[in-house]
């Protein structure tokens, strides 16, 4: 039965009640038609509405959640095959492997990093690690170590092991913090489920045949199991894509249920390098958890960014307030540039300001969302724009100076900035912002 937003929206109370977490009733119905939201979501839908269209209704991909409340983590839910049908929603979230050889406050300090520099800024959105991975097999007291690193973590964790007792211990250990446990296979999987199933938390299950992990998926909500984790084996780089891209095929476009859940792969690269490149990979397609050794800021940020641009939105401009921004602390003699509101464009300068240590005024051009070139084809800046634009912001009263730096890739903008503003010194600056800081430090004394 293919579902409407209209055809939802009869079904509902009409009430507006908000409890949902949306703003209206119609709301929900097009979140419940988008394959966003279930039907069992709204605390007062009929029964017969809930019997009518519940099986239809629910997300072909389920909602899962690791961790507490307050330091949650959601994979799951996803709609389509490709980013550009409408978003991916939920992005990838790095696990870093704490093992089991090393010492309580080895592991301990291994947390803390994870905790501290495993983070950066990047286009002003935080991107971080944000699972730690707890191996419980070839501990001498899983249960410690697991009560250890849960007390020092910010991020929630997952629990490594094939022994379904050591497991229980660790998670009786940490009552509450609803680890992912992983994982289950068709050898364990009944000790597993039942553990996962009491103590309500996720479970990872994996195969390296979706024949089988589809048998073993039925097996764990047959007792009792609702959130579950597709696990892969990444060794098999070309092998784990096609049972990645078969797994979420059958659920989005077959609405084949045993396979309806986000996936996660265990990287496997024989250098620091393979492993960065090869979790990247599994990130852009359809991996909802990686799981790594290396926690060094040259190998995660490279997955980051990645993560960070195959979950934007293609439809939604990534875009920064156009608006006169004051890096450091400017004052009447400080520089003045202009840039578009491109949020990697401007994110980009900024970064680079800063890095000159030298205080600036940078005004930020409305263009849609378009970087310098592509606004200048696009005709969404102008000479005239701009001069427009630091006339609003009234950038003439931040300094004495009648001194603007252009981007260096809008040369032809001098003369007529000059020609039609009170800005008579107009300075062409670089085309690549890896060069402002040189730039500031030799041309503004």
């Amino acid at each position: 039965m293919a579902l409407t937003a209209m055809g939802i929206y009869k079904t509902l109370p009409k009430t507006n009640c908000k409890e949902c977490g949306l703003p209206t009733c119609m709301a929900f119905a097009m979140q419940v038609a988008a394959k966003q939201k279930a039907l069992t979501e709204c605390p007062h839908v009929s029964e017969e509405a809930k019997d009518t269209l519940a099986d239809a209704s629910t997300p072909p991909m389920k909602l899962v959640k690791i961790g507490p409340d307050d330091k949650r983590f959601e994979i799951g839910q996803e709609t389509v095959m490709f980013r550009h049908e409408e978003k991916f929603h939920h992005p990838t979230g790095i696990a870093v492997r704490i093992p089991a050889s090393l010492s309580d406050d080895q592991a301990a300090e291994k947390v803390a990093e994870i905790n501290t520099k495993c983070g950066f800024e990047r286009i002003g959105q935080e991107i971080r690690v944000e699972l730690c991975a707890v191996e419980i097999d070839g501990c001498s007291d899983p249960a410690k170590r697991a009560k250890l690193l849960a007390g020092k973590s910010r991020v929630p964790l997952i629990l490594i092991g094939s022994d379904p007792k050591a497991i229980k211990a660790a998670v009786e250990a940490i009552d509450g913090q609803k680890p992912l446990l992983y994982k289950a296979e068709a050898s364990n999987i009944e000790a597993f489920a039942e553990l996962a199933a009491s103590s309500k938390v996720p479970l990872a299950v994996g195969s390296q045949c979706n024949e089988e992990l589809s048998g073993i998926t039925k097996v764990a909500k047959d007792k009792g199991v609702e959130q579950m984790v597709l696990a892969f084996d990444g060794k098999n780089v070309g092998e784990t894509l096609r049972l990645l891209t078969t797994s979420r095929r059958a659920a989005l476009t077959k609405n084949f249920r045993a396979l309806g859940f986000p996936a996660m792969v265990e990287i496997s690269g024989e250098e620091p390098e393979t492993e960065a490149i090869f979790a990247a990979c599994f990130a852009a397609k359809y991996a909802g958890i990686v799981l790594i050794d290396g926690c060094e800021p040259w190998q995660l940020l490279p997955i980051m960014t990645t993560i960070q641009n195959i979950y934007t939105d293609p439809q939604v401009p990534n875009i920064v307030e156009a608006k006169l921004y004051e890096i450091g602390s400017p004052g009447q003699d400080s520089p003045v540039l202009f840039t578009t509101n491109f949020s990697l464009t401007y994110f980009t300068v900024e970064g680079e300001v800063e890095r000159s240590k030298v205080p600036a005024y940078v005004c930020v051009v409305e263009t849609e969302g378009l970087g310098v070139l592509n606004a200048y084809a696009g005709d969404k800046i102008s000479s005239e724009k701009v001069v427009k634009t630091l006339q609003e912001q009234k950038v003439a009263e931040k300094v004495k100076h009648r001194k603007l730096i252009i981007p260096g890739l809008l040369p032809i903008f001098r003369a007529e900035i000059e020609d039609i503003s009170e800005w008579k010194e107009v300075i062409i600056g670089p085309e690549n912002a890896s060069e402002i800081p040189a730039f500031l430090n030799k041309t503004w004394k």
